[in-house]
């Protein structure tokens, strides 16, 4: 319940903009890295202080600021001072259960997109919140960790591979949020290989174990579900051109990302629905054991209900009872059971009972 909500630890009655992490508690130093570059240079640096970023605001060149590691407010503050960025926003970046959004400040826009990945330790998919600020000629991504997924982006830019050098800022935010879609589908798939053993050991063996696997993934594809479904707002937001911020040539990705979002909704929803139906083979599948076991025990019963009788009858104290006296009695009152029993045997085999 505490992921479907989030994180209320905040303290209520505080002023608006005021700026408290909200999240995870983390101990590990927040990490900064720049990548300034045009067409035919580039820079790439770690930052020891948040100072050092100060003096890549206004260049020419397109300069991507990243900040791993949102626990440290005084750090969030100064840069988000310093490139003009709302103190609402500042908060909502230091709030890491946001959900998905884009907010227009017509001189830069601030977008909430969530990373995901799977948490090899307990076999879950973990969340992560990226904060995104898109200026003229800059791109500042927050992250709740140090980690990411943008190294393939990085990699472009370094060996000048694609378009992302010869273009703006928009470029770079696009190519950020069209990595993240696509790890989507990394997730989708690995969850879609869980999906199908489970399928596997739903038809064969059945057990408890399997109930807790059923379980696990339906709380994965909520997790994908809350994470992607906003998403789909941001992109169409994006891609309707309101925003000067992005060019007309940029348009058109956008375009793609948003196919791709969709794609994975269609995806989502139908493993949603599998995972909802394997509940109901599990349950189904557990009555019918039951049932089996209950006709197993009626069978039994009613093959002895007879032969109870009889012996019943038997035990009765009288002094005449034929053919008591007779020395063939006791294999003749077997016999007769024995010939109820398999004449049961015949009937219930002809009605397919057994």
């Amino acid at each position: 319940m505490q992921e479907i909500l989030g994180s209320k630890t905040k303290k209520p009655g505080l002023d608006p903009g005021t700026l408290v992490h909200v999240g995870a508690r983390r101990a590990e130093k927040t990490t900064i890295t720049i990548l300034d570059y045009d067409e035919h240079r580039y820079e790439e640096k770690e930052a020891q202080t948040v100072e050092e970023c100060f003096a890549f605001k206004g260049r020419p060149t397109v300069t991507w600021i990243n900040i791993g590691g949102v626990h440290q407010v005084d750090i969030i503050e100064k840069i988000g001072n310093h490139f003009g960025v709302h103190p609402l926003l500042l908060e909502d970046i230091l709030h890491t259960a946001q959900r998905p959004k884009l907010e227009d400040f017509y001189n830069y826009l601030y977008i909430v997109l969530k990373l995901l990945r799977r948490n090899e330790a307990n076999d879950e998919i973990d969340v992560e919140q990226m904060s995104l600020v898109l200026g003229d000629n800059f791109v500042i991504t927050f992250q709740e960790t140090s980690g990411d997924i943008f190294e393939v982006v990085r990699d472009r830019v370094r060996n000048n591979k694609g378009r992302t050098r010869k273009m703006g800022a928009d470029y770079l935010a696009y190519s950020l949020i069209d990595t993240i879609v696509d790890n989507y589908f990394i997730s989708l798939e690995q969850l879609g290989e869980d999906i199908e053993d489970l399928e596997e050991e739903l038809v064969m063996d059945p057990t408890k174990g399997t109930l807790q696997k059923i379980h696990a993934a339906k709380r994965d594809m909520l997790t994908i579900r809350r994470s992607v479904w906003p998403l789909r707002e941001v992109i169409s937001g994006l891609q309707r051109g309101e925003s000067t911020l992005f060019k007309k040539g940029t348009l058109v990705y956008l375009r793609d990302v948003y196919d791709h979002t969709i794609q994975v909704i269609d995806t989502v929803e139908a493993f949603r629905d599998m995972v909802s139906g394997m509940m109901d083979i599990y349950l189904s599948g557990i009555s019918n054991k039951l049932n089996e076991v209950m006709k197993v025990l009626t069978i039994i019963s009613t093959i002895f209900m007879p032969l109870t009788f009889v012996t019943g009858v038997y035990g009765m104290n009288f002094a005449f009872m034929p053919p008591k006296d007779q020395s063939w009695g006791f294999y003749a009152s077997l016999s007769v059971m024995a010939a109820v029993v398999g004449a049961m045997l015949v009937f219930f085999r002809r009605k397919k009972w057994i």
